[in-house]
């Protein structure tokens, strides 16, 4: 099967993975839902982490390691940019990632609009640093 830009179309499979009811390969019920799961996948996904795509991950989960600091906050959000632009950039559009290092946490706030639907989304991702 081919897309209408000419290229291989993309199979969307339900995460966590499963069957549907015929033994199938289980689809995602909700795609904006399932884009936002994308998006968490890639973000606490380190790369190295999968076999088969050794690239893949921004290693967000690495750098809550680190001290936190505004350095940390610049860091995450070029890596997260650049991941999310390589990785997902035929699915979504996006709008504004910010990070910001607070005490001790780490927040990522993500704004993108889901290219198939053309509707935006939102997505918050916490985590504690330790310090």
């Amino acid at each position: 099967m081919s897309s209408p830009a000419g290229g291989p179309e993309r199979v969307d499979v339900a995460f966590p993975f499963g069957f549907d009811a015929r033994g199938r390969t289980a689809r995602p019920a909700d795609y904006r839902r399932h884009v936002g799961e994308l998006l968490e996948q890639l973000l606490f996904t380190t790369p190295g982490e999968r076999v088969n795509r050794p690239d893949f991950g921004c290693g967000l989960l690495q750098l809550v390691f680190a001290p936190n600091s505004p350095e940390l906050a610049a860091t995450v959000e070029y890596t997260a940019r650049a991941a999310v632009q390589r990785w997902l950039g035929d699915v979504l559009d996006l709008v504004d990632l910010h990070a910001v290092a607070e005490e001790s946490v780490l927040t990522v706030d993500v704004r993108y609009v889901v290219r198939r639907t053309r509707q935006e989304a939102e997505a918050r991702f916490v985590r504690e640093v330790p310090r």
